[in-house]
């Protein structure tokens, strides 16, 4: 049924084309995903100019730190499309080869979870890195990270855990 009321049509299209305002936000994302490319790139090639000199104990931290990067590029990736596509406007690459499986099919529920798995992960690698280096680490430190993490997994079950009661009970209602 249409709305016969001008000002309210005019109002609600402003609304809607009010999504567009989030679009700098999206381009600001792939901005932070250059950068992070940056990162990477710095540090595979420091790393590889004096991979002759690192111990097993270095390359394995820088390891850790490329799978690091790479993940949070994975979860920036993911909150650009996923958010673009919920909030701003579908993406016509339907036929696209390329196109990753997920994309169109994460609503706002799943993204959270990805978003938390993906910083439980990230923090789990932090703690990795750190107890490869115990001997020079504050002890302090070390026990704040275990605490951070423990409070990151405890989110993400947390979160689970409510979505799951959700689905339940909209399945029920």
């Amino acid at each position: 049924m249409s709305k016969s009321n001008p000002a309210e049509r005019a109002f609600e299209t402003l609304l809607f084309a009010s999504r567009w305002l989030m679009a700098p936000f999206y381009f600001g994302l792939v901005v932070a995903l250059v950068a992070l490319l940056y990162v990477f790139g710095h540090e595979t090639l420091a790393a590889t100019l004096k991979l002759a000199e690192l111990k097993e104990t270095d390359i394995i931290v820088w390891v850790l730190s490329l799978i690091d990067l790479s993940l949070m590029a994975n979860l920036l990736l993911m909150v650009i499309f996923s958010g673009y596509e919920n909030f701003v406007s579908k993406m016509d690459v339907a036929e696209h080869p390329d196109r990753p499986a997920w994309m169109g099919k994460i609503d706002f529920s799943g993204m959270k979870l990805k978003l938390i798995a993906s910083i439980v992960a990230i923090s789990a690698i932090h703690l990795l890195r750190a107890f490869m280096e115990v001997e020079s680490m504050d002890k302090t430190n070390l026990q704040w990270m275990v605490i951070i993490h423990l409070a990151f997994v405890t989110s993400g079950v947390l979160l689970a855990l409510m979505d799951w009661i959700t689905s339940r009970s909209d399945a029920h209602g």
